[in-house]
């Protein structure tokens, strides 16, 4: 005689053997997912044929090869970008004349119509022919001011655009950063590769220097315990300047009021302290990066070093050289489309993906990655673009 069959029994069953397999922890655990598949790859490898292994030996060495030569390439693209610099510069020069009005452009130099004065234009035009009434008797224009010198916070209004920038000048900066008046990049061409920028500030009642620097170290060589893992010029540290603050005027640092009670007496006072401030100009004192690549930093240091790249890397390759597109938010609106690009592009790979799970493959961005600093507090990514 057959047993009945317990079908609540079973659905537990099948409850506990959901619960217990690996599977959908995997699934939802990314650095599971690729430890898996690295193990299958290293178990893939270590079953080939003794001759098939010392034949991919050999394709490594000549990887190696070719990454030495990338290295060289990327040297010589640094050279390449020092000799167009220097052509680069007198456009730069006129740009800060302008912006501080120490130079006047002339009228050939200001003939430049935009697609807004155009759009204006026809819209003018349009009015003018839709028009049935007779028109109203024109009101004397108000008086502009023309005695505007150069172009007023300008540096201040980009940095104000910028997001990255933004969230980094605290309202106490704006009066400072209002007399900003041109920012410069400096190549560094070897002994060490890298790049300064120089911040230039019309004389004020903040701080006596005329110039502000930060300077960015930079090399283009594979990391010997690593080597495959090169992919172009990377920051690997930086060094600010020291700021000569007026009395009174250091907007890196506050004043805070502390009340203290002794213990046994009982009695209170008040203690004066200084602390940091949220300041833009902390971006002239950055933490240090410890010469030994074998020490480790704490999370903090590392996460403000690789904000800081990121922004120097950033000023250097979009910022300056595009500048007056910053000012007036159309280089913000070609960067918002790219950034809709790459959402769009994303969207599309998983809803493929999730048709077909199995066959999702991982594909690498073309766009240099920004720079990141790995455990040892050394960035690994800054690649030039």
């Amino acid at each position: 005689m057959s047993e009945p069959v317990q079908i609540g029994d079973n659905d537990e069953m099948e409850d506990m053997e959901d619960e217990e397999s690996p599977k959908p922890q995997v699934l939802s655990r990314p650095d599971l997912l690729a430890a898996l598949q690295s193990r299958n790859h290293s178990e893939a490898m270590k079953e080939l044929p003794n001759c098939v292994k010392k034949r991919i030996k050999a394709l490594k060495k000549c990887q190696l090869e070719t990454t030495k030569l990338e290295a060289k390439f990327y040297e010589e693209v640094h050279q390449l970008e020092c000799k167009y610099l220097v052509l680069y510069t007198p456009f730069y020069e006129k740009r800060g004349l302008i912006v501080s009005g120490s130079y006047e452009p002339t009228e050939e130099e200001c003939d430049w119509e935009s697609d807004q004065e155009k759009d204006d234009e026809l819209c003018s035009e349009l009015k003018d022919k839709a028009k049935i009434e007779p028109p109203a008797p024109d009101k004397p224009a108000e008086p502009k001011n023309e005695d505007v010198k150069g172009i007023p916070d300008f540096w201040l209004t980009i940095f104000k655009n910028v997001q990255m920038l933004a969230e980094m000048v605290q309202e106490h900066d704006e009066p400072v950063l209002k007399h900003l008046i041109d920012i410069k990049v400096l190549l560094l061409e070897k002994d060490p590769m890298g790049f300064v920028l120089e911040f230039h500030f019309s004389k004020n009642e903040y701080f006596v220097n005329s110039v502000l620097t930060k300077e960015y170290v930079m090399k283009s060589v594979p990391d010997e315990s690593d080597p495959f893992s090169f992919e172009g010029p990377e920051i690997y540290k930086c060094k600010g300047c020291v700021i000569e603050w007026n009395k009174g005027k250091n907007v890196t640092v506050k004043t805070i009021k502390k009340k203290q009670k002794h213990k046994s007496r009982g009695s209170v006072r008040t203690v004066t302290k200084t602390v940091q401030n949220d300041s833009f100009f902390n971006f002239f004192s950055p933490p240090l990066v410890p010469d030994d690549p074998d020490t480790e930093m704490d999370e903090d240091t590392q996460a403000l070093l690789t904000t800081d790249f990121e922004i120097g890397h950033y000023i250097r390759e979009s910022i300056v050289p595009r500048a007056v597109l910053y000012f007036t938010g159309e280089a913000l609106d070609e960067d918002f489309e790219e950034e809709e690009d790459d959402d769009d592009e994303d969207y599309e790979d998983e809803e493929e993906g999730n048709e077909d799970e199995d066959d999702a493959e991982y594909t690498p961005s073309s766009k240099a990655a920004l720079p990141k600093v790995p455990k040892n507090g050394h960035p690994n990514e800054c690649k030039q673009q």
